[in-house]
């Protein structure tokens, strides 16, 4: 089965289903139910109620048991604190202490109610045994009748245990009775709404939450000893609300608030006096209905449903985050503002579930499609470069001797010849260590390992120049693993896999990457790489040197505007041809010039990957050498029509001219026809060499002693220097070693010393120094002849480029001396310069790299 075969995408349809699954499953829990308890507690301790200054707590301590002794006390007891009461001031006596059996001192206690005339007295619903159904606990009936309300004492606990708040009415089918605390506000008992009820019926109307003022002891108490046993305090309990009851450990009923908890529980006379402060200042909390907490979660459910999917999942965290905020907020306003408790844990829940399991499906849409990628990615052709040291010893002497073609070899398994030529087992040297190379003369050898068998192969390499770089680089290949390949240990989850497969497609793409980034650097060319509006996406090196353009502003860049910038245009403008190559998808080659050089670019349109669009591929090579090369040729052939072919001209028709007389043939004409002979033989000769020197390469170069060239060249021009009575100075001792051509280099200073002679007077001097300057073996040439304008300069090496001033003086050139010079000097990485004024003379120098003959 493919892992895919469920796919899953991020939709509303998705999310909002799994929304509502989980939210569903998190209903049959009790964690909103905790959260919503959580929350309000939380906004309840944060803010406590202010008590009111109209209510006090008589409390029936463990002090007062001890002076009044054993419970219950008798009911005159009762009797004197409410005409302490009375004389005090109080305005209302509520007591949480059940009178529910007669007793005899029923009538005292009775003339005090009557006396005070606003004593409110509880009741409690409970049965009165297991066989007897829940049922109404009144105070007896003598009491009843003197009391100016009944209140019922029960305070409702949550399903977690603490008390919260209380339902305000609470009673029978047929009655309800109010609490303590509206029963002391003149709030009496009603009907319920439901008549039909029966009359064994509990019914409770009304709930309200009670924020209380701080835990046990917030309001004021006073102990019930204290008061019976001290004069009235009318400064204490004048105009106000009493509540008598039991605080006493072990007496009293005990209630675990939110305060609290269970480590320090409130009686319940404390709670129903925060009750009545609660209410007297509107501070009573009503719940709202169960529906609006259902819709409030629906909305937020289909909120975020619809909004996650359109948004980024960068923004996922803000959108749950916003709405957990917005719920917050309603819930606070609705609770501090206008007193209704709205439940929101089930809506709060939504936001917390929805980032992570967005993320999850947006992770498992990446997961598959992250499988198919890497699927299609391993069916996908590699390019791949194995490694020599895989590589069977058949397979690299077949390769070697495609690339080297070596004049023998031998190639054996353990001591069995499985091919050679020119070489045998007696040739072998003994002491091969495995993967590396021995090179003896033009001899290299080398030991492989291949699983259990050991091969033995030796190539005999061409005795030249190319022998020292084939055994270098047969030096830097790996033939052999030096290290054991540690075995891969497979990851045995799923997540490790999947990681491992992708970090191995990573690699691999980084490799075909790589591979294609130094490929295209590597071209010989300029390569451009455009998308289907003509803007450069890519650029190798080469344009970067040539244009003169930084890579980063490369990408980005309108190719028009690139060209456009180095080479304008008119006809045809590049635009034309840029956009003809997209829209017609036709090819175009266009000359192009960038600073004084001659490019070719020709355009190319490809089809964009994944698109019906095409781009271009522009590639730029630098034909100036070629154009150089067509250069030169024109100008040898108006060289050769004009220069070359005159003096041939001239020598037929004085060769005709004796043909007609042979009988007067004079030594004026046999001279004339030999100069004419020898300046075309001088062309050709400097024809001839400035070839040579413009085909030298550094195969025919070898150790040469730069003095002694000099010394013969200034041999084979010193009859003519003596002809005009010029001594050619040479200065120099030190033997001076390059790696070149010694003839060409020896024609080149026979030239710089030929022009030295001919154009300076008779009678000067000519000096040649040699000398080491650093790494150079230089030769500085000085004559004392007519010099070079300064005009002419920059033009001297230029071939066919003749001295006017020379031209005047009668001496005639071929202007391809000087060119031959620069040509051997250029070749042999070396520089020439001329420093010259008219009439005082021209120097000439150059300079060489000198070679370490012993290497």
């Amino acid at each position: 089965m493919n892992r895919d075969w469920l796919p899953l995408k991020t939709t509303p349809w998705t999310l909002g289903l799994a929304l509502l699954l989980i939210f569903l499953l998190a209903e049959t829990t009790a964690l909103p139910q905790r959260i919503d308890y959580w929350l309000l507690d939380s906004a309840l301790l944060a803010s406590p109620a202010t008590a009111s200054p109209n209510i006090a707590i008589v409390a029936i301590d463990d002090l007062s048991l001890a002076q009044q002794g054993r419970w219950p006390w008798p009911r005159r007891t009762h009797a004197a604190l409410i005409e302490k009461l009375h004389q005090a001031g109080a305005e209302t006596i509520v007591f949480d202490i059940l009178f529910t059996e007669p007793s005899a001192d029923d009538a005292a206690l009775k003339r005090a109610m009557q006396t005070h005339g606003n004593v409110i007295l509880p009741l409690h619903l409970s049965p009165s045994s297991s066989r007897i159904l829940l049922s109404e606990q009144l105070p007896s009936s003598e009491l009843v009748s003197a009391a100016a309300g009944l209140g019922h004492a029960h305070v409702e606990l949550g399903h977690d245990g603490i008390a919260r708040g209380l339902y305000l009415f609470n009673g029978m089918g047929r009655q309800l009775w109010p609490s303590l605390a509206l029963a002391a506000s003149g709030t009496h008992s009603r009907r319920p709404d439901t008549p039909e009820l029966p009359s064994f019926v509990n019914v409770r109307d009304d709930y309200r939450i009670v924020p209380l003022t701080g835990g046990a002891g917030s309001l004021p108490t006073y102990s019930y000893n204290d008061v019976l046993s001290t004069p009235p305090a009318t400064d204490v309990f004048n105009g106000k609300t009493v509540f008598v009851g039991a605080t006493a450990a072990g007496l009293g009923d005990i209630l675990p608030t939110g305060f609290s908890g269970l480590s320090q529980p409130m009686s319940g006379v404390e709670f129903h006096a925060n009750t009545l402060s609660a209410a007297q200042q509107r501070l009573l909390i009503s719940p709202a209905p169960k529906w609006i907490s259902i819709v409030l979660a629906a909305i937020t459910l289909l909120a975020l449903a619809i909004l996650l999917p359109r948004i980024r999942p960068a923004r996922t965290l803000i959108a749950c985050v916003a709405a957990g905020a917005i719920i917050l907020g309603l819930y606070t306003v609705l609770l501090t503002v206008f007193r209704v408790w709205l439940p929101v844990a089930h809506a709060l829940i939504i936001p917390l579930l929805a980032f992570p399991i967005a993320s999850g499906l947006r992770l498992t849409t990446t997961s598959q499609f992250l499988n198919r990628q890497l699927d299609e990615l391993a069916r996908s052709p590699r390019v791949a470069l194995p490694e020599p040291a895989k590589r069977p010893p058949t397979q690299l002497l077949e390769h070697f001797q495609e690339l080297f073609q070596p004049q023998g070899w031998l190639l054996m398994e353990g001591t069995d010849v499985l091919s050679y030529r020119h070489l045998g087992l007696a040739d072998a040297p003994d002491n091969l260590e495995p993967g590396l190379w021995l090179h003896e003369g033009n001899q290299s050898w080398i030991l492989l390992h291949r699983g259990n068998a050991c091969y033995t192969l030796g190539l005999t390499l061409p005795n030249d120049l190319s022998r020292e770089a084939i055994q270098r680089y047969l030096r830097r290949l790996m033939l052999s693993q030096t290290a054991p390949t540690a075995k891969k240990v497979r990851p045995s989850d799923n997540i490790s896999a999947r990681i491992e497969r992708v970090k191995v497609a990573t690699e691999r793409l980084n490799h075909i990457q790589e591979f294609i980034r130094r490929s295209f650097e590597r071209m010989p060319d300029g390569i451009i790489v455009t998308d289907e509006l003509g803007i450069i996406r890519f650029a190798n090196g080469h344009i970067e040197e040539w244009f003169g353009e930084p890579m980063p502003s490369l990408g980005g860049l309108p190719l028009t505007r690139l060209l456009e910038g180095h080479d304008p245009r008119e006809t045809p403008p590049w635009h034309e041809t840029v956009s003809e190559t997209l829209t017609l998808l036709q090819s175009r080659t266009v000359d192009l010039k960038i600073q004084d050089k001659d490019f070719l670019i020709h355009f190319a349109p490809f089809a964009l990957p994944d698109s019906e669009q095409y781009g271009i591929i522009a590639n730029i090579s630098d034909i100036s050498e070629l154009r150089e090369q067509q250069r030169q040729h024109r100008e040898a052939i108006d060289f050769i029509s004009h220069d070359v072919r005159s003096p041939l001209v001239s020598q037929l028709a004085l060769i005709e001219q004796l043909k007609r007389d042979p009988t007067h043939i004079g030594q004026s004409q046999l001279e004339q026809l030999g100069r004419l002979a020898r300046r075309s033989y001088h062309l050709a000769e400097e024809f001839v060499q400035l070839a040579r020197a413009e085909q030298l390469t550094e195969t025919r170069f070898y150790e040469c002693e730069f003095l002694a060239i000099v010394e013969n060249a200034r041999d084979s021009v010193s009859e003519q220097a003596l002809e005009k009575r010029i001594p050619l100075q040479l200065q120099g001792t030190e033997d001076l070693w390059l790696r070149g051509n010694a003839e060409l280099l020896e024609r080149a200073v026979i030239n710089l010393l030929t022009n030295a002679v001919q154009y300076s007077p008779k009678g000067s001097a000519v000096s040649l120094q040699v000398f080491r300057a650093g790494h150079q073996a230089c030769l500085t040439i000085a004559d004392e002849g007519l010099g070079i304008d300064q005009d002419e300069l920059p033009y001297l090496f230029d071939r066919y480029r003749r001295q006017k001033s020379s031209e005047l003086s009668g001496n005639h050139g071929t202007g391809l001396g000087l060119s031959f010079v620069k040509t051997v000097v250029e070749k042999h990485r070396g520089e020439i310069y001329v420093v010259s004024s008219p009439g005082e003379g021209s120097s000439f120098t150059l300079k060489l790299p000198i070679a370490d003959p012993m290497v």
